[in-house]
């Protein structure tokens, strides 16, 4: 039965949980790390690690994503972002890092940068050369489009060799709706596709049961909220308790699957996951990878220097997110994701504490470890 709270005369709000809320509970089995598989597989793509970067400037060059791609993980490129805009990234991020130096902690000044360098309109060549860079280093190739743009950027980017498609907004629904021409019909969009596609975020069963039907291959739970950065509560008034929402999308992965006779779907966890043991809580609450977005900008081949920001940060008109600041230590990609660490705050070797949950709570793989026990706090 959900938990319903009376919150006035005549209106009641469900009680949800973040992600901080929880504990894993040990198992009475216990297994040596060694042996503990934390491989995924979306479609015809096999991974070592449930890592899916989020798709921001700040954390993915093509660069990054092939080295996230070479350590098992899967980098995804803003196809709206500045390597679509900007024919000279290193002097945009020169200056970005500039404005942060200068700006004398003001975050509206780096907004407005931002939002002047996405004033640009994209360009097409300048997209497929990041592309190129990717697949000609033989990982995974995955690029961002907004619902906005996803049918007029789509067929050229499949040209230019991308092999899985990120459809993901701050809200994503089965039907954008547009005022001037067609809405975007997720549905027909991903049937005429050869590709398998991802799209969200999302942050309840309904929305998320909605997204499976249209045919997506995964499914995006939040819009990658971090403290200090994402302010979409702040703006909307929308927020994603993060525990709450990953489970109830994979309570709709496991009707979806019944209702179509074994057809299943992928959720990813993208909002409230700063340490390791965040990543063990998402993936323990049912979800079959992560998207980390600030927890990568510690390594130091993040093109935004320490600085992180999301997509929202450059819109227009309403930006959701803040360039902020990110830790004042790097270390390389590799030491960050699997260590060693002398650090005890969960933020270097990532997964390599993941591994180390599931198997002091005695589980080999990541569908084993998602009917691992939890507990509420307090």
């Amino acid at each position: 039965m959900r938990d319903l709270v009376e919150i006035g005369m005549g209106r009641t709000a469900r009680r949800a949980y973040d992600l901080d809320d929880i504990e894993i509970v040990p198992s009475r089995r216990t297994r040596s790390s060694k042996v503990v598989s934390t491989a995924w597989k979306i479609d015809a793509y096999q991974f070592d690690l449930p890592l899916v970067t989020h798709p921001t400037d700040a954390i993915v060059s093509p660069g990054t994503a092939v080295a996230v791609g070479e350590l098992g993980g899967l980098g995804v490129l803003n196809a709206e972002g500045l390597w679509a805009r900007q024919p000279d990234v290193e002097e945009a991020m020169f200056r970005i890092v500039r404005a942060a130096e200068e700006g004398d902690g003001d975050p509206t000044a780096l907004t407005r940068v931002l939002q002047e360098m996405h004033a640009a309109p994209i360009r097409l060549d300048l997209i497929s050369e990041a592309i190129r860079t990717v697949r000609e280093a033989g990982v995974t190739v995955a690029v961002r489009v907004s619902p906005q743009h996803a049918a007029e950027l789509t067929p050229d980017l499949l040209a230019a060799g991308v092999e899985i498609l990120v459809v993901q907004g701050t809200i994503v629904s089965a039907e954008h709706v547009v005022r001037d021409g067609d809405p975007l019909n997720l549905k027909q969009f991903i049937a005429d596709l050869d590709v398998p596609v991802i799209a969200g975020g999302v942050g309840d069963y309904r929305t998320a049961m909605h997204l499976m039907r249209t045919g997506a291959a995964g499914v995006i739970v939040g819009h990658g909220a971090s403290p200090g950065v994402t302010s979409t509560d702040r703006v909307l008034g929308i927020g994603v308790p993060m525990a709450t929402a990953i489970i109830d999308a994979a309570a709709a992965r496991r009707d979806y699957l019944d209702e179509t006779g074994g057809r299943y779907v992928h959720v990813l966890a993208d909002g409230g996951i700063n340490v390791s043991g965040d990543i063990a809580k998402a993936i323990a609450c049912g979800a079959d990878a992560v998207m980390l977005g600030a927890p990568l900008a510690a390594a130091s081949e993040a093109p935004g220097q320490g600085l992180y920001w999301t997509a929202a940060a450059a819109h227009p008109s309403l930006p959701r997110s803040r360039v902020a600041a990110g830790p004042d230590y790097a270390v390389d990609l590799k030491t960050l994701l699997f260590g060693p660490s002398s650090d005890a705050e969960g933020v270097i070797n990532l997964f390599g504490a993941l591994r180390r949950a599931m198997a002091k709570t005695g589980y080999s793989d990541l569908k084993e470890f998602q009917k691992v026990g939890l507990t509420i706090r307090g």
